[in-house]
């Protein structure tokens, strides 16, 4: 074995023996080896050859991103101060040799050379790919512009690490202690999870945070109007100037759409939405700005009846005659008990994480025809689980879940890939893709195995959406495998459809077990899940909506004095139905756009959910007798959506499924918002 963990590329990271000692010397030496491969290709003499190209320089290249993903990886699920540190000290390193890379006139040129006459089908489409992002990444500019360019990706990835650090100090760092009676009307679970006695003064009490498994089921359910204006205030403050300065985004966030902007220009954009549109569906900010109003348009009318129906019920129902913002929360709960006849809290009940998992890869297995199973690898930590896929007896792919919160990992949900599918150029041996699979779930109390909320089985759903995209793929050139080049607003496609099958009666009677009785799933109780599956829907799409345009309107304006609170409220005055308090900051800790790779992009939830919902149509259209999915269609699915990568356009493979091009209406009609719904 090699003395580095990061320098181990037999097989699996060795997450259990990487130490943060051995991350700068280990980036050091991999960025001289591609430097070095970097120097060889662009040889004058070195044949402008596809396969040769990638047998020196990706397979040096390639190992350098394995390292840094694992390092990266780390800090998002394992942060401490000597990992930030030794992080920290290698980010510009890793930045500096990648905007080199990508901007190399040299390599351009190489690759400028290569004859498509040469490439296969698959090669040709990576080769067109590669010849964008060169021009994307600087290649064509020269001196002073040039060093300029580079600068600006050195800050950046600087402002981007700071930002994440800042949400999740922010994040980790609050804390409250409530009362037995602040937590009146909490669940038993939830409290279970947060008794606490304090070491030094010996009280007792609740220790709450700002982590979505304790926040949320506080909003939802705490009947102290006070404890959840305060957990309020501190989530959307976090990380603003409204709270501790130390973790203050405002100038973070400044700089970073100045430096936006200004890269976009020296590439010949008119603003950085148009830079980040060149690689998406959508062809220009005005396209997304018209579907995100056409959206607003449709949602709106249902939007103002969900809040009327509120603001009675608070009044009639709860003597809440003048509903704050930490109050919407609580009386959604309460009217959706009341209109359903259930709660999140009685439906939690038959969603244990261990059943949940199993029927979510009963389902996998079925419609896509795999099998799913434990295996074994180091991990970063002892609730992390490693599996594999398999298609005949033959490895697919494989992935880890690290599905629970902790302090010291990032808030959210996401996939990310560890390695992808390649026929590897130096050895001629196929290379699976792996991936991580992330959650911030509950744990188990006293002994019970976590339960999860249906929106966590959504969440889990749709992480393992975008996993199964990247793991089942068939592509062997690994810039066009699995989620590689894949466009950013079709990319939630995957996920989206997964979601779907959450609320099929057939795949939840496999997900469902309650956690005391062990019975499945009372269809009486599904059906009022089905009866409550749109509730409120014209409002949380208008959420969404209000997102992406202060996203898109953000990174497509020309004013460079621009006030981004100022953006944010215009927009809320003219789509929001909801108030929002004048020192709320959202922005502060919205990472998607500042630390996630959403820049201009954050519409993609939208978009491609229409893309989604009209794939599933094809599922609701050609179900067995039973309701069950088609294997049929799913096979058709995983061969024109999944297996193919970024191979070929989005839209392409949409169409080569769905055999025309998607329709709005579908997203309407799954989101009950057909305009007959309002009579």
């Amino acid at each position: 074995m090699t003395s580095s963990a990061l320098l181990n590329f037999d097989d699996l990271p060795l997450f259990d023996q990487i130490s943060p000692d051995q991350i700068l010397p280990a980036i050091q030496e991999l960025i001289q080896q591609s430097k070095s491969a970097l120097k060889t290709v662009t040889e004058p003499g070195f044949p402008p050859l596809w396969d040769d190209i990638a047998s020196v320089l990706d397979v040096n290249t390639e190992r350098l991103s394995r390292a840094w993903s694992a390092v990266n990886h780390l800090s998002s699920v394992a942060d401490n101060p000597q990992l930030r540190s030794a992080y920290n000290e290698a980010l510009p390193l890793v930045t500096d040799f990648w905007t080199e890379l990508g901007s190399n006139a040299s390599l351009f040129e190489k690759y400028k050379s290569i004859a498509p006459s040469s490439l296969n089908p698959v090669q040709q489409e990576a080769h067109k790919k590669a010849l964008k992002s060169f021009v994307l990444s600087g290649a064509e500019l020269r001196g002073a512009t040039k060093d300029r360019f580079a600068q600006i990706q050195s800050r950046l990835s600087e402002l981007s690490q700071k930002f994440s650090e800042n949400v999740l100090d922010a994040t980790d760092k609050w804390s409250y202690l409530a009362s037995e009676q602040e937590m009146t009307g909490v669940p038993e679970d939830v409290k279970t999870s947060c008794r606490y006695t304090e070491p030094e003064s010996g009280k007792t009490g609740f220790k709450l945070s700002l982590k979505m498994p304790c926040y949320f089921p506080v909003m939802q359910y705490a009947e102290s109007r006070d404890l959840r204006q305060k957990m309020y205030q501190a989530y959307v403050t976090r990380a603003s100037d409204q709270g501790d300065a130390s973790f203050d985004n405002s100038r973070i966030i400044d700089e970073t759409l100045k430096l936006r902007a200004e890269e976009a220009r020296l590439l010949g954009f008119a603003h950085f939405a148009e830079l980040s549109l060149a690689t998406k569906m959508a062809q220009s900010s005005s396209e997304v700005i018209d579907f995100l109003y056409t959206l607003a348009k449709r949602a709106t009318p249902h939007a103002l009846r969900d809040v009327q129906e509120l603001r009675s019920f608070a009044a009639d129902q709860l003597r809440i005659t003048d509903p704050q913002p930490w109050d919407w929360t609580f009386i959604s709960e309460k009217l959706k008990e009341a209109r359903y006849s259930f709660s999140d809290q009685e439906l939690k009940a038959y969603f244990p994480a261990p059943k949940v998992l199993l029927g979510l890869f009963k389902i996998v297995e079925k419609l896509f025809e795999v099998k799913i199973s434990k295996d074994s690898a180091p991990t970063w930590h002892a609730s992390v689980e490693f599996y594999r896929i398999e298609r005949e007896g033959s490895l697919v792919g494989q992935f880890y879940l690290d599905p629970s919160a902790r302090q010291g990992k990032r808030g959210g949900a996401w996939m990310d890939d560890v390695r992808a599918r390649w026929l590897r150029p130096d050895t001629k041996k196929l290379q699976t893709p792996v991936a991580h699979l992330v959650c911030n779930f509950a744990e188990g109390v006293s002994g019970a195995p976590p339960l999860l909320t249906h929106d966590d089985v959504i969440t889990l759903f749709h992480e393992f959406g975008h996993g199964l995209h990247h793991l089942l793929t068939q592509i062997n050139e690994r810039d066009v495998s699995g989620i590689s080049g894949v466009e950013w607003d079709a990319v939630e496609l995957p996920s989206q459809f997964m979601e779907n099958f959450c609320w099929d009666w057939t795949v939840l009677q496999g997900l469902t077990e309650h956690v005391q009785t062990g019975a499945s799933l009372p269809k009486e109780l599904f059906d009022k899940m089905i009866a409550a599956k749109n509730f409120q829907s014209g409002m949380q799409t208008l959420r969404q909506v209000e997102f992406s345009l202060f996203d898109m309107k953000l990174h497509s304006s020309l004013d460079s004095t621009l006030e981004v609170m100022d953006v944010l409220n215009d927009i809320k005055k003219e789509i929001a139905v909801l108030p929002t308090p004048h020192w709320s900051r959202s922005p502060h800790s919205f990472s998607h756009i500042f630390a996630g790779g959403y820049a201009a992009g954050y519409y993609s939830y939208k978009w491609a959910e229409v893309l989604s919902a009209d794939a599933y149509g094809a599922f609701e259209e050609t179900a067995e007798a039973n309701g069950a999915p088609s294997v049929e269609t799913g096979r058709r699915y995983r061969v024109n959506i999944l297996e193919v990568g970024s191979s070929r356009p989005a839209l392409d493979s949409f169409k080569a499924f769905r055999g025309r091009e998607p329709d709005l209406e579908a997203l309407m009609r799954h989101q009950g918002m057909q305009e007959e719904h309002l009579n």
